[in-house]
């Protein structure tokens, strides 16, 4: 078990106060890692001796210093000899947190989880999409209500964590809060990270999702089919709402850009191409990661269309309405276009995925590359509904056989 600890005071010279003298601090280090508290003593810059990390000369004022300090290390000496005795893992989380009088007995999960929900909430736009943070809010949310449930307590010590934490759990999002497996395992995908958090920082032993699987199931990706497209395009709409949600599904349709990313789309966003075609050129918000889509005609028709609204749409291209509103609208156009399966503003870069790219022989690779997936197994999901793909294939191969025997 790991159990040194150095101590070291020191001053501020940055926070001289109104006296001329500087604070002094105690520095907690523990495996690399720091805790830092002010003593709440101030000496004069020239009293002080940092090669001892002590108040120079023997006048009283100097005396009752050191004495202090003394005392204060003598506490931390004391909290070190208890966490060995409680046979604690030595590190700083839990040196902090008995010296600040917290609860001896427990280190709170969701104390953990907070923190880092806070310094995810921080680094949003720079590190963390907004929509990242929260979803690891809705984690801790679920997590917070199982532990109500499940164990009748405000928290959990992570140092109790087991596979039968995560069992429970798992079955408490499906079968009390019915949840989906494929969120589900979002969920404690997320709440994982926070346990590797314990681990690495030597507070738990070892990972309590080590015999977890994470399995998702395939999902269908239901897609609009050409005449379905066709008959929502061509549909004539008195009622302008019903118009403008129209068009902007159809744009999505024809580029494939999720919700978060056309609502932000701007003409910064817009570049020509070598050959001088325009091309929507954005980093994704959900992963990060680059997209380079060439704008079909329809695409650039839907822009024109617009064009003279750009200044009341605060620098947007198009005039995105709140999610909710989209996906209500979308249902409600639905209805009129006779369309029976549901339509929600996400099947739009499904469409783009299969019945415009796909479906028209555009390679897996390029269609994976527009969308701004990672990874091709996330565009192959897509592949696996194009009957038509396969039969027109299929076609194909029966023309090159029937020509060769």
């Amino acid at each position: 078990m790991e159990s040194s600890m150095t101590i070291l005071f020191s001053v501020r010279q940055s926070k001289i106060n109104r006296n001329n003298q500087l604070p002094v601090y105690m520095r907690v280090t523990i495996g690399g890692a720091r805790f830092e508290v002010a003593t709440g003593k101030s000496v004069s810059p020239e009293k002080w001796l940092a090669s001892s990390g002590k108040a120079k000369g023997a006048t009283i004022e100097a005396k009752e210093v050191n004495a202090f300090l003394e005392t204060l290390a003598g506490k931390a000496y004391a909290i070190q000899r208890q966490i060995i005795k409680e046979d604690l893992l030595m590190c700083i989380e839990i040196f902090k947190r008995k010296w600040q009088g917290e609860d001896q007995n427990i280190i709170g999960l969701l104390t953990i989880f907070k923190e880092h929900n806070a310094k995810v909430k921080q680094l949003i736009n720079l590190e963390y999409a907004h929509a990242t943070y929260m979803r690891y809010q809705t984690t801790l949310r679920h997590t917070e209500e199982f532990i109500t449930w499940n164990y009748k307590t405000k928290d959990f010590d992570v140092r109790k964590l087991n596979f039968k934490f995560i069992s429970d759990f798992e079955f408490y999002l499906k079968g009390v809060k019915k949840v989906g497996h494929n969120a589900t395992m979002k969920y404690l995908a997320n709440l994982k990270k926070i346990v590797l958090i314990c681990v690495k920082n030597d507070i738990i032993a070892k990972d309590p999702f080590f015999a977890f699987k994470f399995a998702k199931h395939e999902v269908d990706r239901i897609a609009l089919t050409e005449h379905e497209l066709r008959t929502v395009a061509n549909k004539v709409f008195e009622i302008p709402r019903l118009e403008q949600v129209r068009d902007i599904f159809l744009f999505c349709c024809y580029t494939g850009l999720a919700y978060a990313d056309v609502a932000k789309l701007s003409k910064m966003d817009i570049i020509e191409g070598r050959s001088g075609e325009m091309w929507i050129n954005i980093k994704r918000q959900k992963t990060d990661s680059a997209s380079r889509i060439p704008l079909l005609p329809p695409a650039l028709k839907l822009l024109k269309k617009y064009e003279s609204q750009l200044e009341r749409l605060d620098k947007h291209l198009l005039p995105v309405l709140s999610n909710q509103k989209m996906n209500a609208y979308l249902k409600e156009i639905g209805d009129v276009c006779g369309i029976v399966k549901p339509i929600t503003f996400h099947l739009a870069r499904h469409t783009f995925a299969t019945t415009v790219t796909l479906s028209n022989g555009v390679p897996i690779e390029t269609v994976s590359r527009m969308l701004g997936h990672r990874s091709l197994k996330t565009t192959q999901l897509y592949a696996k509904v194009l009957d038509k793909k396969v039969s027109d294939d299929m076609q194909r191969l029966s023309e090159i056989i029937g020509a060769k025997f």
